[in-house]
């Protein structure tokens, strides 16, 4: 089995079974619902206008491409519907590697030859992302191609195999761009992902968002530009984006929706379950730029009296982000904060422990109303992984999170 670069092909000249040369191959075809490995045809530029040359009719393509029957046959070229142009909808497009977590172009495809019954098939092998396919179509028709493949073979191959791209379609023109596969993307860090959104064009980033559980989608959704963020949830039905907004962090979900328009965040509000709704809805009320602004409602707390046991036991069952579990707050019956129990304590404790006698001193809290950077230069001063805010009265509200200060001071930069 040989291989043949895309860009060899292109512009290669077509003999008919006469041996007449009649025309040059302006693109090559994939129709993927029927085959996403076989090149179905040629679509070769003649003087009588396009023609499409089935593949099963080819003999070979080396030093230009043989076909079994004479020209008169060929189809004519009635529009690309239903199929993927190689040249067109690969050279320079985006893809997502998932191995380099980037987004890399396409330089070049190589399609592996192989003749079986006396015609040649064309198979997608790989798409060609490094310097040789650039190097390749820079120097194409200026340097002797036997020069030109003794060039090639020094650079370093970059092929990311055919078996690992997806096809997706995006944008009205009815492209077809690339991506890798779905599952490969989601098994990514949220932030990776997030990255790799980042580096993509609108239509490309919508479709690749849409491929994402919600679960990934709002942890993805919550390390994106808060810009882009907003333009992402726009691009979305109500519905997804309330799929979504209810997996985020409340506090997270509460930044976003304050991003959008009042129209487009009721929108969304509306569709979510009543209890996410609340949570979000209670965060929307607070300045942003405060400690109630940056806080999420997410947290553990028991009453005074709680025992180690009960506070393992919430752990099973909590379902809030990892960030917030550091900490177990002790609250009295009217919901004042009174207490506050590291995570590592609860491991070394027997379970009929008292909490309140593993309460951390001093118990460090902020107001409500309490300045962005009152929140930094406490998080800083005690070394803090979540700090409880509480309101006028002492009753605790939420807690700020290690994360959410690191987010603040980013923002600055």
């Amino acid at each position: 089995m040989g291989t043949l670069a895309l860009t060899e092909l292109l512009g290669a000249p077509v003999y008919d079974s006469t041996g007449t040369q009649a025309g040059r191959v302006r693109e090559v075809a994939l129709c993927p619902q029927e085959d996403p490995q076989r090149v179905t045809a040629l679509i070769v530029k003649t003087k009588d206008g396009d023609r499409l040359l089935g593949t099963s009719a080819l003999v070979s393509a080396n030093g230009g491409v043989r076909a079994a029957t004479p020209s008169s046959q060929w189809t004519k070229y009635a529009g690309s519907e239903g199929m993927l142009l190689l040249g067109r909808d690969l050279l320079d497009q985006q893809i997502i590697d998932v191995h380099g977590r980037k987004v890399v172009r396409v330089n070049d495809v190589d399609l592996h030859e192989d003749v079986s019954n006396h015609h040649l098939v064309l198979k997608m092998g790989a798409v060609d992302v490094g310097s040789r396919g650039a190097v390749r179509r820079l120097l194409k028709g200026l340097v002797p191609m036997a020069a030109l493949r003794k060039l090639l073979d020094r650079l370093p191959e970059k092929p990311i195999p055919w078996d690992f791209v997806d096809l997706i379609e995006t944008d009205p023109a009815r492209r077809v761009k690339l991506k890798i596969s779905h599952e490969r993307l989601a098994k990514l860090h949220p932030a990776d992902i997030a990255d790799i959104i980042e580096e993509l064009a609108p239509a490309e980033r919508e479709a690749v968002f849409q491929t994402l559980d919600e679960e990934v989608a709002a942890e993805t959704l919550e390390e994106i530009n808060p810009k882009l963020q907003a333009a992402i949830v726009n691009s979305l039905d109500s519905d997804k984006a309330a799929d979504i907004v209810e997996e985020m962090d409340p506090d997270a979900a509460a930044d976003l929706l304050a991003d959008l328009s009042p129209e487009r965040s009721e929108e969304i509000l509306e569709e979510m379950e009543p209890e996410q709704r609340e949570d979000v809805e209670e965060l929307l009320e607070f300045e942003e730029d405060t400690a109630a602004g940056r806080m999420t409602t997410d947290y553990m707390a028991l009453p005074e009296n709680a025992t180690v046991r009960d506070a393992v036991e919430m752990l099973r069952n909590f379902e809030g982000g990892v960030e917030t579990v550091s900490t177990v707050y002790l609250v009295a019956d009217d919901e004042k904060l009174v207490g506050a129990v590291p995570l590592p304590m609860l491991v070394l404790s027997a379970p009929e422990t008292p909490l309140k006698e593993l309460s951390a001193d001093p118990l460090v809290s902020v107001h409500a109303g309490a300045s962005e950077k009152d929140v930094a230069e406490t998080f800083d001063k005690y070394n803090l992984l979540t700090l409880p805010v509480v309101d006028d009265e002492g009753k605790l509200t939420g807690v700020i999170t290690a994360d959410d200060v690191i987010s603040l001071l980013r923002s600055r930069l």
